[in-house]
């Protein structure tokens, strides 16, 4: 497990965030191809598709929600939590014991990120639209400490910015830190 004592005078090079100049650039027409033609990638990630699982980093799953990694990250330990089944409206699909039973687990899911990646600010938010990615969703994206004002915020989260450069093997050891940290943590 990878870790910064605090007499660590220099974050480890896995925790800085990268310079625009050294991300990968995000094919954002092959994106919307994807959305728009294929499945819904929660429901095919949910079913179990081959495909869906090869490319995306599990991080929990049970009858009721998946945890993954962002096939996408814009920051590392970037994660999605999501009903298991498909619901496309954020509050209205969902009773509203069913709606704060998975605000617990989004909860959950960022404390054991913030414990696992050095966290400055998590961001939490749904996105998707009935017009692309409509299975409802929540963005955990962890800002790491240093980041410069200016690459904050929505900038730190924009596709067009580039995305991280991470390898399979690293993305999977993030996701057992994290999924580690999670189940150490009780519900309330």
């Amino acid at each position: 497990m990878r870790s910064c004592t605090a007499t660590c005078d220099v974050p480890p090079a896995w925790l800085v965030v990268p310079p625009v100049s050294e991300r990968i650039v995000f094919d954002a027409e092959a994106y919307h191809r994807q959305v728009h033609e294929g499945p819904c990638f929660i429901c095919a990630l949910a079913s179990g598709d081959a495909e869906y699982r090869r490319v995306n980093v599990m991080i929990y799953e049970d009858a009721d929600v998946l945890v993954f990694l962002n096939r996408y990250p814009t920051l590392r330990g970037y994660a999605l939590v999501c009903p298991r089944r498909h619901v496309e409206r954020v509050v209205a699909d969902f009773t509203e014991a069913e709606y704060v039973a998975l605000q617990s687990w989004i909860y959950r899911v960022g404390r054991a990120i913030e414990q696992v990646v050095e966290t400055e600010r998590l961001y939490v938010l749904s996105l998707g639209s009935q017009q692309g990615n409509r299975h409802v969703h929540w963005h955990l994206a962890p800002l790491p400490p240093g980041v410069p004002y200016a690459d904050q915020q929505l900038a730190a989260l924009s596709l067009s910015r580039g995305i991280l450069s991470i390898e399979r093997q690293e993305a999977r050891e993030l996701a057992d830190q994290i999924r580690e940290r999670l189940l150490l943590e009780e519900p309330s």
